[in-house]
């Protein structure tokens, strides 16, 4: 079982369908075969199978060519998310350890080991007819590095069998079609992107890169959407939500747009009514799972169910999981194929037992039997469809000069759900904006507190632990 394979049988099928559209630049499927043969041909020579190789490449043909290309040659794609610090780039690599880094042009500066290095545009253009590598299911297939709660991200390690099952349990459950024209902004460190990745190509679909500029400007994605004849998107509430406020859909119909997919996030249902109004023809699927098990709920929307005052239930199992939730705690337990193999730690896969996976989010059942999600047992938050661990914030904020303690926390942001806010204790004599300064270049935007409190002194319990609800109602007094 190699997820490479159904691809490869769509090539057969459909070679002259446009597999991936970037800017001006399109791919067939035969074209990108063959790119992908070249590469995987070049990888076999240096004998990777079963090893890390990271994509240090933006979203895009050539970051995808290359992740086809490590799954064929039968190794393990760690995508590195290059709008990182070059200090957080370090710490990924230094614990993944990958055998090569792809990326183009000459070694980046954060790179330490620059044998490493591997030059896209330098490989050559040897190719041989080569056939995917035989996978056993439980081989792994890719890594992706999220926030940490011991202060570090850690590196959730995905078998082939996780991906292909909810990559066909998608394209069944949406039928995925030759026909489809798939809009694709998600980076490929995250998890919503083996949807686009995956489930598109193993259905002839087209898959059309959505610029990033254009997130800045909802009006003109609005019609960059229009214009690409989009049919389906997967996406996270927040930019939904953006785009429901000032993507100018009043006047820009989007009568292809079928069906939109999200995930990531709490979609505030006063956003999602707006929304669904302004696009009475599409519908709507609000997906929810951790990383660690992809997607293991659903819920197709109903629109005369839904209430500004109720958040939407995230629905019925997925993907053949089965679900429990523990009586004493509220938390959802999932047992499904999609579930992760372990955590990469050190250069190596770190089993652990994942079978039953406690995914720290409480819920409970409604009266039509639906999972309804109630928010985390632990501080872990969700920020523009990313987790982040407030723990790996305070890690970097206590390191700096000037801080004394400090403490992080969730506040409600309008569009995404949460954003991190710290509170923090200075020495004496120390002004915050010098002191926090180095943040930009230590943690990604995503994970920049967007508040800061100065406090004489932490708020604690009787049992002397931090009290972070006094802290986020500080923040909200």
């Amino acid at each position: 079982m190699n997820i490479v394979t159904p691809f490869l049988q769509q090539c057969v099928r459909t070679p002259n369908n446009i597999a991936f559209v970037e800017a001006e630049e399109q791919i067939t499927y035969s074209e990108l075969r063959a790119i992908i043969l070249r590469l995987t041909t070049f990888l076999n020579f240096k004998h990777v199978q079963n090893q890390c190789i990271a994509i240090a490449l933006d979203r895009g043909i050539s970051s995808v060519s290359c992740i086809y290309s490590i799954l064929a040659a039968g190794a393990i794609y760690l995508p590195l998310d290059m709008k990182n610090p070059a200090t957080r780039l370090q710490i990924i690599v230094e614990d993944a350890q990958p055998r090569l880094i792809i990326g183009f042009g000459a070694p980046p500066d954060w790179l330490l080991d620059i044998d490493k290095w591997l030059d896209y545009s330098q490989i050559p253009a040897t190719s041989f007819n080569v056939t995917p590598a035989e996978s056993s299911p439980n081989s792994l297939a890719a890594i992706l590095y999220t926030s940490g709660s011991t202060g570090k991200p850690k590196g959730v390690a995905l078998s082939h069998q996780a991906l292909s099952n909810f990559s066909s349990w998608a394209q069944k459950t949406f039928t995925i079609t030759e026909k489809e024209q798939i809009a694709s902004l998600t980076p490929f460190h995250f998890d919503l992107s083996i949807f686009d990745i995956f489930t598109s190509l193993s259905s002839g679909a087209s898959v059309h890169f959505i610029p990033t500029h254009l997130t800045l400007s909802p009006s003109r994605l609005t019609y960059w959407l229009y214009e690409h004849k989009i049919s389906c998107w997967y996406t996270v509430p927040s930019l939904l939500s953006f785009i429901a406020l000032k993507g100018s859909l009043d006047k820009t119909s989007l009568p292809n747009l079928k069906q939109i997919i999200f995930a990531g996030e709490v979609f505030q249902s006063v956003h999602l009514i707006n929304l669904s109004n302004l696009l009475p023809n599409a519908t709507f699927y609000n997906l929810y799972g951790p990383t660690e098990t992809n997607v293991s709920c659903y819920w197709k929307v109903e629109r005369n169910r839904l209430n500004p005052e109720q958040n939407i239930p995230i629905g019925q199992p997925a993907c053949g999981a089965k679900l429990s939730i523990n009586s004493e705690t509220g938390e959802l337990i999932v047992n499904s194929i999609n579930n992760f193999s372990g955590y990469w730690q050190q250069g190596e896969l770190r089993p652990i037992d994942t079978k039953n996976y406690a995914t720290g989010d409480k819920v409970s059942l409604n009266q039509y039997g639906e999972y309804c999600y109630h928010g985390r047992l632990d501080r872990m938050l969700k920020c523009s469809g990313h987790r982040v661990e407030p723990a790996e914030i305070e890690h970097y904020i206590s390191k700096l000069d000037g801080i004394q303690e400090c403490a992080v926390i969730g506040i409600k942001d309008m569009t995404s759900g949460q954003r991190p806010a710290a509170a923090v204790v200075l020495h004496e004599n120390t002004e915050l904006a010098e002191t926090i300064h180095p943040l930009k270049k230590q943690l990604p935007t995503y994970m920049q507190p967007s508040k800061f409190l100065v406090l004489d002194k932490l708020p604690v319990l009787s049992n002397g632990k931090i009290d972070y609800q006094a802290i986020k109602l500080l923040f909200n007094s």
